[in-house]
């Protein structure tokens, strides 16, 4: 497991307009700080609208958004398949994403 990766999830159903079911989930922890028991991910929607908050990625093909304003602690039990590791540009997109949304610019 590494800082990039998708895995495929299971998020269970929450309360308001928080994201769950099935979808992808982006590792968005320092490799120093895996593997943990709990890992910090961005779960993914190809239905989420396009803010800055929302790199768009591609996943097997399918374009998806990656969305940051939902980040979340998970066990990593709850992650499932492995499905690949997101590309170079894409993890500077989401990283600019973060520093903006924590106000580290």
């Amino acid at each position: 497991m590494n800082r990039g990766d998708v895995y495929s999830i299971i998020l269970p159903q929450n309360a308001g307009h928080e994201i769950s079911g099935k979808r992808f989930a982006v590792i968005l922890q320092s490799d120093a700080f895996l593997p943990r028991s709990v890992v910090i991910i961005a779960p993914t929607s190809q239905s989420a609208r396009p803010i800055v908050l929302r790199p768009q990625i591609e996943i097997g093909g399918d374009v998806t958004r990656v969305v940051l304003d939902q980040v979340r602690a998970v066990s990593i039990d709850r992650l499932k398949d492995h499905i690949g590791t997101i590309e170079v540009h894409e993890q500077w997109a989401i990283d600019d994403a973060i520093r903006a949304l924590f106000g580290l610019n």
